[in-house]
This record gives C-alpha cells, structure tokens and sequence, in this order.
C-alpha cells in the first residue's frame, strides 16, 4: 500500500480520498487468486472488480494513521472490512432480491442463488484469512472482527424478520440499523484505534462515533433510495419500500397518517409512478424534512464524542463526517 500522506496532518481532501479509495482498489484486484474452480473464483473476481465507495476501508485508514498504525496492518485490516462488507452485500442482494449493486448485475441475477451463496461465503473466508495478517494486537483485532462480523448478521436477522411488520416502532428500528450498519462502521474507528496502541477509553470512544456515524449513513441511505437518482445509486430506486422494508420513511410515514401511506403503497404495478407518490407524501408531510434534522442530530453528536480525540485524528474524522453528510449516493 503506497505512502501516500496528504501535505498537512489535518487536510482531508478529496484528492487523498480518491487515492485512498483506488488504493483498496488496486488492493481488492491483486488478491491472489485461483482460476479453478471456476464456478468459486470467476464470481469472486466479479466482486472485486466493482467500484464500490470503499467508505469503510477508507475511515479505519484515516483514523489508524492519524493515529500512527502500520501500514501493512492498516492494508489488511482495511481490506479484510471491506471484505466483510461486501459478503453481507452478496447475501444481502439474495435475500433482498436486488438486480444492481453499484450500476453492475448482482451475482445471483448474473449466475444464480447457489453460486451467489458460494461467493458470500468465499469473500467471508478471505476476509478472515486477511485480518489474521495483522501484527499489532492480533488476537485483538481478530476477536473485534469476528464480534462486529455477528452483529451485522443480529443486524440483518432483523430486517428480514421486521419486513411487512406494520408494528415495527422507531426504537425497533434504530436497534436493527445500530447492529446492522452501526457495529460494522464502528469497526473500522475501532480497528484504527487498536491498530494505532491506543488506549482504552480512546478505543471505545473511536468505536462509539463509528456507530453514531454508522447510523447517520444508514438513515441518509433511507432516504436516498427514494430520493436520489438512479444512476448515481446505481441501483433500482424504492425496492425497499416496495419490498415491505421498515425504513425511517415507511415508520414515520405510518406515523404521520397510517391509512394514506398504505393507500399510496397498496399497488406496485407502476413502480415509477408509486415512487413518485411515496415521494410526494414525504416531502408535502415533512417527513424529508425530518430525516435530515435527524441526520444532522446524530452527525452532531458523533463530533461530539470527537471532541476526546487527539488530533490529527481528530480533525480528520470530523472532516469525514462532513463527507458523509454532502454525500448524494
């Protein structure tokens, strides 16, 4: 992994996240391996190949070296995260039934459920096998992997098991997302932390702005898979609400008036016309408006806890948030 720092300790430009961003790139592409079996590796190269945000390899980065971690370990606690990431999102697109991850076919929709089940599992496999590479704090970091890797399972449980629930509170609701996109961006601060000989108070403060942030990210993603365009997504916009999903939308929106909401949502036959009403409703009934006070509310409280930080660590990851909150996919 290049040295790559940028000019001041606290400048967190765009340039330095790109470079990042293609780092992890170049890193999932050079992984070593195997033609054979094909129906195993072909998939596999297909995932890595995609040019996803890289956000969470990108933040355990930023928050290790601020911090002074090794690059080496830094390269495969990132990679291995990422990784991780990418099984939940493999399975994920199963059960979900999405068609696109990132502008591309999903892998069942390109081969079928077994070989997409097969992938899931090899890209978790991998993940394990990277993350045992690190130096620093090993038995550490491996037992922090695997406790986050559970609650993001615990997380997704959840969502399908709340799916159709018209019962589903907000308190519900945010205990599914802390789990499910929370613990796995609160990994990647935590990870930082450990790899960088923090101690422990600083650790788990780095891990509990990762989950504030974590579900800042999950509530914003809400909201811009019916508000965003397709094309910048890349994917098909409001499957989850028309799936059933208990997304903050669809909770509030019953809130605010049970009845109409499930009117607007009794028939998908159109799907981009009941998205334009689902998009009505939420902007005329503040819901929209809301989402985003709510956003910021939790972006506010994550840089609250960065107060504790020691700089340049500080400084950076509050620059990140700001990434996070401008972000339109």
């Amino acid at each position: 992994m290049a040295h790559y720092i940028p000019q001041l300790d606290t400048d967190l430009t765009p340039k330095y996240i790109a470079h990042l961003r293609e780092e992890f790139n170049d890193e999932l592409m050079s992984l070593q391996l195997p033609e054979h079996p094909s129906y195993l590796y072909k998939p596999l190269s297909y995932v890595f190949s995609g040019k996803g945000k890289r956000l969470r390899p990108i933040l355990l980065c930023i928050a290790g070296r601020a911090m002074g971690a090794s690059e080496d370990d830094l390269k495969y606690a990132g990679v291995a995260v990422e990784l991780l990431h990418n099984f939940t999102l493999v399975h994920d697109d199963i059960m979900d039934q999405d068609d696109f991850r990132h502008g591309k076919h999903t892998i069942h929709k390109k081969w079928d459920e077994s070989t997409a089940i097969l992938t899931g599992d090899g890209i978790y496999v991998l993940s394990l096998s990277l993350v045992a590479k690190v130096k620093n704090h090993s038995l550490r970091v491996i037992k922090t992997f695997n406790k986050a890797a559970l609650m993001v399972c615990e997380g997704q449980a959840y969502d399908k098991q709340y799916e159709n629930d018209k019962n589903i509170s907000i308190d519900d609701y945010f205990i599914m997302v802390e789990k499910k996109t929370g613990y796995l961006i609160g990994l990647c601060t935590e990870l930082g932390g450990i790899l960088g000989n923090q101690n422990d108070e600083t650790v788990e403060d780095l891990k509990t702005f990762g989950m504030i942030l974590g579900t800042a990210f999950q509530i914003q993603d809400d909201m811009l898979e019916i508000m965003a365009n397709e094309e910048s997504m890349g994917k098909s916009l409001g499957s989850d609400l028309t799936r059933g999903k208990q997304t903050i939308l669809s909770i509030l929106a019953r809130q605010k008036d049970a009845k109409e909401w499930d009117k607007i949502n009794s028939n998908f036959k159109d799907i981009d016309n009941s998205i334009r009403e689902q998009k009505g409703y939420l902007v005329s009934n503040g819901i929209i408006a809301e989402v985003q006070s709510m956003i910021q509310s939790y972006i506010n409280q994550a840089n609250e806890i960065l107060i504790k930080i020691p700089e340049p660590c500080k400084s950076q990851l509050t620059q990140f948030t700001e990434l996070i909150l401008n972000r339109d996919h």
